[in-house]
């Protein structure tokens, strides 16, 4: 968990309501969690109520895609340069995919936030404060959920649909130990421990991942619908 506080200066985004009349969701959690396909199952639900929505995920602006891409093949990443890139990342999808949905009244759906950071790159060994005024323009989400589960479900999640961990996924980076699933225990961990601060830090709503994914959905559309009503004015 964090170990000394930050506070947000009272004139960050992050701190306030958005004045945009669309309305932005977001999830968050460690890989494995099982947040993709909770929002993937909304996705598809919002659309069947003739919602407009656009949908954004992490790391997948093609202005540093390639340059990401790249680094990790090669090794070359520092924890500075890590969150350097996918900041430029984030800033690119922000200007140009978040904020005018936004604006025209739609919804949009983000597979991460600035919260994935919060999280990552302090584990990494980023300054907190330092991660946070990197991202100080970011505005706050109508809702973020996050999608709490613990590090052995989340193992087995992940290598029941593949051979193996990737390498930055277990932290590899980090020489937490030589072996891969290890090393994400370790690494997810500390992840998991940073999550709990950000979650009280910025209100975030806890979904139990551990339960079914039909109820977890049941609990998801109940919060995400009546944000949409009161970004709309409608009845709470």
């Amino acid at each position: 968990m964090m170990s000394d506080s930050v506070a947000l200066p009272a004139s960050s985004p992050l701190s306030r309501e958005h004045p945009y009349p669309g309305a932005l969701i977001v999830v968050e959690g460690i890989d494995g969690s099982g947040k993709s396909t909770q929002i993937h199952l909304l996705q598809r639900w919002l659309e069947a109520q003739d919602e407009e929505l656009v949908f954004t995920e992490w790391n997948s602006s093609e202005l540093v895609r390639a340059t990401t891409k790249y680094g990790k093949k090669k090794n070359l990443l520092t924890p500075t340069t890590f969150s350097l890139l996918h900041a430029t990342d984030f800033a690119d999808r922000f200007l140009h995919t978040i904020v005018p949905p936004l604006k025209a009244g739609m919804v949009v759906l983000a597979d991460r936030y600035v919260y994935t950071a919060f999280a990552r790159d302090v584990v990494r060994g980023v300054d907190r404060s330092w991660i946070r005024r990197l991202y100080s323009f970011a505005i706050r989400p109508d809702v973020a959920l996050y999608f709490k589960t613990p590090i052995e479900v989340s193992i087995s999640r992940i290598l029941n649909g593949r051979q193996k961990i990737k390498y930055y996924e277990a932290g590899m980076d980090l020489k937490l130990a030589a072996d891969p699933v290890e090393s994400f225990r370790r690494f997810q961990g500390r992840v998991l421990d940073e999550y709990d601060g950000i979650t009280s830090e910025f209100g975030l709503d806890v979904i139990d991942a551990t339960i079914g994914i039909d109820a977890q959905q049941r609990a998801v559309r109940g919060i995400v619908e009546a944000a949409i009503r009161r970004r709309r004015g409608g009845p709470r």
